[in-house]
């Protein structure tokens, strides 16, 4: 509601295309981004923990809710509006393995792509392995939300959840 977005790291922002064929930049509409929310093992605590804090509780609810069976991760990426080129996870430098990712909000495209294979994640939760397949974001139109949850390689000894 605010119209805030935190700004997008300098390393995703390697791998978000700008210029892509999303109908927010053709209206004038601030284009997004992507930031990270978790309890990292290594490393500092995300910024957007201090600035969505409440977002945090209810989003890895939601994981819980739509892989009950997976284990909990320990960081998602919540994006907006961003279309990814083609790229492998890094993991904050550590890898990952494991990736579950979800769509939300109201738009048409916006598929994931794995290796040249095109899922609809449109409320469809689809999990992936990041860290070895290469996957991008297809052009879509309207307002779209991702969250993508991972833990790092690293962390996958001392998980505790939010």
């Amino acid at each position: 509601k605010s119209g805030y977005w935190p700004t997008t790291s300098a390393a995703r922002s390697k791998v978000i295309d700008i210029n892509s064929t999303n109908d927010s930049i053709e209206k004038g509409i601030e284009h997004g981004g992507s930031f990270s929310v978790g309890k990292p093992v290594q490393g500092s605590t995300p910024r957007g923990n201090i600035l969505f804090g409440k977002l945090i509780e209810a989003i890895f609810e939601l994981e819980g809710l739509i892989a009950p069976n997976r284990d909990p991760s320990s960081m998602v990426a919540i994006n907006r509006r961003a279309s990814f080129k083609p790229h492998v996870d890094a993991g904050a430098g550590y890898g990952q393995s494991s990736s579950l990712i979800v769509g939300l909000g109201d738009y048409e495209g916006g598929e994931l792509a794995v290796e040249g294979e095109e899922f609809d994640v449109r409320y469809n939760p689809l999990e992936f392995d990041g860290w070895q397949c290469r996957h991008w974001t297809l052009p879509f139109r309207g307002e779209r939300f991702s969250l993508v949850y991972f833990t790092p390689a690293v962390a996958t000894t001392s998980i505790s959840t939010i």
